[in-house]
């Protein structure tokens, strides 16, 4: 049984269909890439499947269970969490307390100081700069805490929105190391979502590339690496 499974999943603005019936699914311990140009459909699929936008056709299983009207605490305290393009951070909130936020639904303390402990391992400079102002930070340091706050719902499926988006290429080769290591080490399943399709797909068990809201391409990240068509639209091979 997948971890995720959506069928049909529609997702609309008014009239504008962003997600056009798609189907796929995230089984336990993989990383998903979900890759395309701008308005291709990936964030909207996340939001659906955290619940900050309600899917207009489809549905939406996780572990077994319909998710497709839960609402988004009910999501998160299932165990799903997003970390959202443009980080979103509470800039004038030190680190510490922007990683706290993540932990609002989690009561046992223990969790909350073994998983923050994981979080200073991971990403090293984010202990140095706890207590600092979030703001003060630069893209990429701003970028760690975002993902430690969405691991801090101790998530067993983990949406990362654009992770790489406006950061130095020395930082996206730390932060791709620490997606490697978190699905490694914490067994957490990944859903990517990335305009850096080359990484994304490096990166990525299983793949799908969307355009206009569709599902036009699908397979292992390797396969579509190879592909001559996710080659000349995606890689500028």
């Amino acid at each position: 049984m997948p971890m995720l499974e959506a069928k049909d999943l529609t997702v609309s603005y008014g009239r504008l269909e962003a997600v056009r019936k798609i189907s796929f699914s995230v089984e336990k311990g993989q990383i998903v890439a979900l890759v395309g140009s701008n308005g291709a459909g990936k964030s909207s699929t996340l939001k659906a499947i955290v619940g900050l936008t309600f899917p207009s056709g489809g549905t939406l299983r996780y572990e077994g269970e319909d998710i497709t009207s839960a609402s988004p605490a009910n999501r998160v305290r299932a165990g799903i969490a997003l970390s959202p393009e443009g980080r979103r951070l509470f800039g004038r909130m030190t680190v510490l307390d922007n990683l706290l936020t993540g932990a609002y639904g989690v009561r046992d303390k223990t969790i909350v100081s073994r998983v923050l402990d994981e979080i200073y391992a991971l990403f090293p400079r984010v202990l140095e700069r706890r207590k600092q102002l979030a703001g003060s930070l630069s893209g990429g340091e701003q970028q760690m805490v975002a993902i430690g706050r969405a691991l801090m719902a101790n998530p067993r499926l983990l949406m990362l929105d654009e992770p790489s988006l406006g950061i130095a290429p020395k930082i996206v080769a730390e932060i791709a190391a620490a997606i490697e290591q978190i699905n490694r080490d914490k067994k957490i399943s990944i859903i990517l979502v990335e305009q850096n399709a080359r990484l994304a797909l490096r990166l990525s068990h299983q793949a799908y590339a969307l355009e206009h809201g569709e599902i036009i391409r699908a397979g292992k990240g390797s396969e579509l690496l190879a592909d001559p068509f996710v080659q000349k639209a995606y890689l500028g091979v």
